[in-house]
């Protein structure tokens, strides 16, 4: 089975310095928003719609960063799924936060230095280069 998802790196911009929004899901680790796409929605309508329903932050698409894929096994059925989770740079339109808290345990502004140590310290290791292509996108030092 194939699940397809998408989300971003949600950004603004605080007194000139960039501000990333990250999650920390309820496995305790530190995530980006992404979620699964559903019918007749485009991957960009996902990315959106995901960042909104996660983080109740709207925001405006920019660059495609990537798309990464790895596996995991369902809980209920042990059936293996083939994940595709595409990424973009989402710049926040609106920066007070909404949990979505039966997916997730709480969101958080951070610099960006706090975003790539807390990415390092607690984040799944398949958001580690989408981060990094942020920064690079964004011109932001790691």
């Amino acid at each position: 089975m194939t699940e397809i998802s998408a989300g971003g790196v949600v950004y603004r911009q605080q007194d000139g310095e960039y501000m990333l929004l990250l999650i920390e899901d309820r496995y305790g680790k530190v995530t980006l928003a992404k979620g699964k796409q559903e019918l007749g929605e485009t991957i960009q309508e996902t990315a959106l719609r995901e960042v909104l329903e996660e983080t109740g932050v709207a925001g405006r698409l920019g660059d495609k960063l990537d798309t990464i894929y790895y596996e995991y096994t369902q809980a209920a059925t042990g059936e293996v799924v083939n994940k595709e989770v595409h990424y973009y740079l989402v710049e926040a339109y609106n920066t007070e936060i909404t949990v979505q808290l039966e997916e997730i345990n709480d969101v958080h502004w951070h610099s960006a230095s706090e975003a790539w140590s807390l990415q390092q310290e607690r984040g799944y290791r398949n958001n580690d280069s989408i981060l990094r292509l942020a920064f690079e996108h964004l011109g932001i030092e790691v």
